[in-house]
């Protein structure tokens, strides 16, 4: 059984996560807390096991810009999640939770 994107985008995760600075002089998100919340929501909105997230380390903070995820499932499913970046602040929210293709 795969994830209802709807269901689980309605269940925002709008979590402030720190952004860090890169050495290049650009702000992109922090990946480890980004995947560290993507687990925990997920896992208490769906109430499926989320074995291990894997986000992209290099998203640079611009608002309304997106990023894939994906999760890996207990008995090995995966899924996309696509986030959106907020604000500056890097707050982002989940908008969609796919099977992965």
């Amino acid at each position: 059984m795969s994830f209802s994107g709807r269901a689980v985008a309605l269940a925002l995760l709008a979590a402030a996560l720190a952004a860090a600075v890169a050495g290049c002089g650009k702000t992109v998100i922090d990946d480890a807390k980004t995947e560290a919340a993507i687990e925990q929501n997920v896992e208490r909105s769906v109430g499926k096991k989320v074995d291990r997230v894997d986000c992209p380390s290099d998203v640079e903070v611009k608002p309304d810009e997106t990023f894939d995820c994906t999760l890996s499932l207990a008995g090995g499913k995966e899924e996309t999640a696509t986030m959106k970046i907020l604000n500056e602040d890097a707050d982002i929210e989940l908008t969609d939770l796919q099977p992965a293709k």
